[in-house]
């Protein structure tokens, strides 16, 4: 929870006793090491706070071929926010890399936080706001950077991520096959 905590306090000023309605609805789950959080066209009851650990969020096109739209490492929310908080169907699904610990909570508790801590809600605003320029980055990024130019973009924002997880994801979420990423990576290598 202290990660938790910490993430939030840099984020916004909170009362301890608001802080502790926060966490009081929280609850730790684990997950396995390639264990399914969540599976396409199931409703996504829940989102998630990682504590330890990394997750992928993707999707398969119809030759069954996974495409990664984003990772979640320590102290990183994840999940797929449109069917938890429209009560849709999920539209991707969210996988473990890693042995992985997460706080999570649910739609009725979510709810109660945002009617009882105002405060919770700046911090979601906060989050979402930089969630979507985050995405709107990567889409600019997508479409105006070359695949070497987007690696090395990759590497340079996310250096821990990038020792962590198998330069398969890293294609896929780059938008390239994983033999071309290990031209890219011989190239900077020489």
């Amino acid at each position: 929870m202290d990660k938790l905590i910490s993430h939030i306090k840099s984020l916004i000023s909170i009362s301890d006793y608001q802080l502790e309605i926060v966490l009081d609805k929280l609850v730790e789950k684990k997950f396995s090491k390639k264990e399914n959080l969540l599976y396409i066209n199931n409703y996504a009851h829940e989102v998630f706070f990682t504590l330890s650990g990394c997750v992928r969020t993707y999707v398969s096109d119809f030759n069954g071929v996974e495409h990664n739209l984003s990772f979640a490492m320590e102290n990183w929310w994840f999940g797929d926010l449109q069917s938890f908080l429209n009560k849709t169907l999920a539209i991707h699904n969210i996988q473990a890399l890693e042995d992985t610990l997460v706080l999570s909570i649910n739609q009725e508790k979510w709810q109660i936080l945002i009617q009882e801590v105002p405060e919770f809600v700046n911090y979601l605003n906060i989050l979402f706001r930089n969630s979507m320029f985050a995405q709107q980055n990567r889409i600019v990024q997508s479409l105006s950077l070359t695949a070497e130019e987007r690696y090395h973009l990759f590497l340079k924002e996310y250096p821990s991520l990038a020792q962590r997880i198998s330069q398969k994801h890293i294609a896929s979420y780059l938008g390239i096959t994983p033999e071309f990423l290990s031209m890219i990576r011989s190239k900077k290598n020489k």
